[in-house]
């Protein structure tokens, strides 16, 4: 089953692609490396990472997600694996194999032919809590860790000042979800949120990278999100019903467009937010 693909970004990054569309990040300096996410938890991810390495290194989880931390409990004998511990009642609610089988074959893992015995079971991790500012020294590489709450509430971004990228995880995107009552932040928080992001970062960025399907955003994204939330709190939205996996009530701010080259905004930028119009 190849579940997995790299692609070399440059001499410091790999982007491991999955089949379901997630998009996870090896970064690599002179003594150590990182692993950022680790998908559902198909199994194989640890010995197709050991493939890439030519240090040792840690695994960094951006955020509780069933579709970014599952993988985790594969590399727990022999690494250190870090998560922001405030995504650990998240993370337990996701842990189901059934669940996760359902979410790849809703997102292109058909074609594979899946069974639940390709995945690593509910295992307890010892996760080490990431929390904001944490450096990693990697030797010529520096990864500073930034708290982003907002899709959750120990959601965190790698900024790479090195290579002048920030890694947003799920944070900011083509269709940030916001619509979890319990993990997710009101519009209103989760814009302020991003305009202090902004500030931090200021002159620190010129790439930033995403963690589905499409890989590098433009360095307006956050201005873009920013802007959505605006429009969201004077309700100049388009406000598209929208499902996922059973989740109704929920709604898509900006128009969207679905066609062969996928799902994209009508009006040709970006940047958009799934809600709860209950919870701006």
């Amino acid at each position: 089953m190849n579940y997995f693909q790299a692609e070399q970004v440059n001499h410091h990054i790999t982007c491991i692609r999955s089949h379901s569309g997630e998009l996870m990040y090896f970064l690599q300096g002179s003594k150590h490396a990182i692993l950022m996410d680790t998908c559902l938890g198909i199994k194989g991810l640890r010995s197709y990472v050991d493939a890439l390495a030519n240090q040792p290194y840690d695994v960094i989880i951006t955020h509780g997600h069933i579709d970014h931390a599952m993988g985790a409990q594969e590399f727990m004998d022999d690494h250190k694996i870090y998560m922001n511990l405030k995504d650990m009642d998240l993370y337990h609610s996701m842990e189901d194999v059934e669940g996760r089988l359902m979410y790849a074959k809703l997102n292109g893992g058909m074609t594979l032919d899946l069974s639940e015995d390709d995945f690593m079971p509910p295992t307890e991790v010892p996760f080490i809590d990431l929390s904001d500012g944490m450096v990693f020294d990697l030797g010529g590489l520096t990864v500073e860790i930034l708290a982003v709450p907002g899709h959750t509430q120990g959601s965190m971004a790698l900024l790479i000042p090195e290579e002048k990228t920030l890694i947003l995880g799920d944070a900011g995107n083509g269709f940030t979800f916001l619509f979890d009552e319990k993990n997710s932040s009101t519009v209103q928080e989760y814009q302020k949120m991003l305009i202090g992001l902004k500030k931090r970062i200021a002159g620190k960025v010129d790439k930033i990278y995403m963690c589905h399907h499409r890989m590098e955003a433009p360095v307006t994204l956050l201005d873009e999100l920013i802007e959505v939330c605006n429009d969201i709190i004077a309700r100049n939205v388009w406000d598209g019903p929208f499902e996922f996996m059973g989740e109704k009530g929920i709604v898509i701010a900006k128009e969207m467009v679905f066609d062969q080259s996928g799902p994209h905004r009508k009006d040709g930028k970006l940047a958009n937010i799934v809600y709860r119009p209950g919870r701006i």
